[in-house]
C-alpha cells in the first residue's frame, strides 16, 4: 500500500478544531480566560456603578442598560456562531461543528431571557410598562421560540450525527429572525430608541457612558466564550463516553 503524496493535507485550522486537538489546546486556556473574564466584569461593575453619571431623563435607572444591552448583543451573536457551526456541518461536514451549534444553544437562550428580563426591568420605570408588542421586543421573544425550539429538536434524536443536519437546516432558516431584530427600529414604530452606538456619524452616547458599556459587552462576550469552550468540552466527552457505552454493550452481547 502507497500513500499519495498528492492528497491535500488538512490546513492549519482543520488541525486545531479536531476534537481531540480542541481538547488538548483549549484545556489550558480555560483557567487564565477565566480570570481574564472576572477582572473585566469587575472593571466594568466599577465604571458603570462608580463612574458613570446617572441620565439626565431614566435617572440611575440607566444602569440597567449595563446588563440589558450586553445581552442583548450576545442573544444575536451567539445565534450567528451557531448559524456558521450549522454551515460547518452542511457544506464542510466538520467534525466539530454540530458540537459548537449544540452548546451554543443553551447559552444562546439564557442570554436572549437575560436580555428580555432586564429589558422589561428597564422599560417599567422608562416607558410606564413591563412589557409592549414592539417589533424588537417581539422578534427578540420569538428568538428566545427558537433557541427553545432548537434544544428540544437536539434532544428529540438519539443519533446526534442524524440530528445534527437537521438541527443546521432549522438553525439556518431561524436566522432570519437576526436581520428583522436589528432594522425592526427603523422599519416599524417602536418604543427603542434607533442605534446609538454605531452610527454613520459615530457614537450618540458621551464616553462616560460608553466606557463601561463596552467594558461590560466585552465581559459578557468573554463569559461567552469560556462558557463555551467548557460547554463543547463536556459535549465531546459525553460523545466518547456514549460511544465507550455501546461498545461495551456490543461486545457483552450473546
Amino acid at each position: 500500500m502507497t500513500l499519495d503524496s498528492t492528497a491535500p493535507k488538512p490546513n492549519w485550522f482543520s488541525r486545531l478544531a479536531h476534537p481531540g486537538s480542541f481538547m488538548t489546546w483549549s484545556r489550558p486556556i480555560l483557567w487564565p480566560l477565566g480570570i481574564v473574564t472576572a477582572l473585566t466584569f469587575a472593571a466594568g461593575f466599577w465604571y458603570a456603578l462608580f463612574n458613570s453619571p446617572a441620565d439626565y431623563q431614566m435617572g440611575e435607572t440607566v444602569r440597567i442598560m449595563y446588563i440589558h444591552v450586553p445581552n442583548a448583543w450576545l442573544s444575536q451573536f451567539v445565534y450567528g456562531v451557531m448559524a456558521v457551526a450549522s454551515l460547518g456541518t452542511l457544506v464542510w461536514r466538520h467534525p466539530l461543528a454540530d458540537v459548537a451549534a449544540k452548546s451554543a444553544a443553551p447559552l444562546g437562550a439564557t442570554f436572549t431571557a437575560l436580555a428580555l428580563f432586564s429589558g422589561s426591568l428597564w422599560g417599567r420605570p422608562t416607558w410606564g410598562t413591563f412589557w409592549e408588542w414592539d417589533g424588537r421586543m417581539t422578534s427578540t421573544l420569538i428568538l428566545l421560540f427558537i433557541y427553545l425550539g432548537i434544544i428540544a429538536l437536539w434532544r428529540a434524536f438519539d443519533d446526534q450525527l442524524r440530528a445534527a443536519r437537521i438541527v443546521a437546516i432549522v438553525t439556518l432558516v431561524g436566522a432570519l429572525d437576526i436581520p428583522i431584530i436589528k432594522f425592526s427600529v427603523d422599519w416599524w414604530n417602536t418604543l427603542h430608541q434607533p442605534a446609538s452606538v454605531i452610527t454613520p456619524t459615530g457614537p450618540k452616547m458621551p464616553g462616560t457612558i460608553l466606557t463601561p458599556l463596552f467594558i461590560m459587552m466585552l465581559a459578557f462576550t468573554l463569559l461567552f466564550l469560556l462558557l463555551h469552550l467548557i460547554s463543547m468540552r463536556t459535549e465531546i466527552l459525553r460523545r466518547r463516553a456514549d460511544s465507550l457505552s455501546r461498545q461495551a454493550a456490543q461486545r457483552s452481547a450473546p
